[in-house]
């Protein structure tokens, strides 16, 4: 009974993590099937919990299958990667190679001079996958160790390099 509840959790938990990335990465109708299946497997579990609630074993049991569920939805949702990141890139050096060397990788870098406290800087804007994400940044640090590097999540893009690479 023990296992049961436990993997039940795990399962239950895995299901919502991943659900609430579909919710938050705009894909619904993933979101709606996922939602179905995790329901039906929290009221399983619950049901089981709830009818032996006189044993502290099923809640400890219940309480640790949602923690490891936790975790094993991190995972899966680091493999699935879904979504595009937006990448600025600083390099320490003014180095006007680096873009052609980013874009004859595939990558869509806009780029401009920037200026900081110790002069001028290379700036780069790069739209990715987040399954290109370190590749990216391994490219960025072998053409520049001493670059700055920041992303963040992109939700929504128009037109461009993307657009055009994305309905081929």
């Amino acid at each position: 009974m023990l296992v049961i509840i436990l993997v039940i959790n795990v399962v239950y938990v895995t299901l919502f993590t991943i659900r609430m990335i579909f919710t938050l990465k705009s894909q619904r109708y993933l979101a709606a099937v996922t939602s179905i299946v995790e329901i039906l497997v929290y009221i399983i579990g619950l049901g089981l919990v709830l009818d032996n609630l006189h044993r502290v074993e099923n809640l400890v049991a219940y309480a640790l299958g949602y923690g490891i569920g936790v975790v094993v939805g991190m995972k899966i949702e680091e493999k699935l990667a879904l979504g595009y990141i937006t990448v600025n890139v600083i390099t320490k050096e003014y180095e006007p190679d680096i873009p052609n060397a980013l874009r004859d990788k595939g990558y869509g870098v806009t780029n401009w001079v920037a200026y900081g406290r110790e002069g001028e800087r290379l700036m780069m804007e790069i739209l990715t996958s987040r399954r290109s994400q370190t590749d990216l940044y391994n490219t960025v640090k072998g053409l520049d160790p001493n670059a700055f590097i920041i992303s963040h999540d992109t939700k929504m893009f128009y037109g461009g390099f993307w657009v055009k690479g994305i309905r081929r």
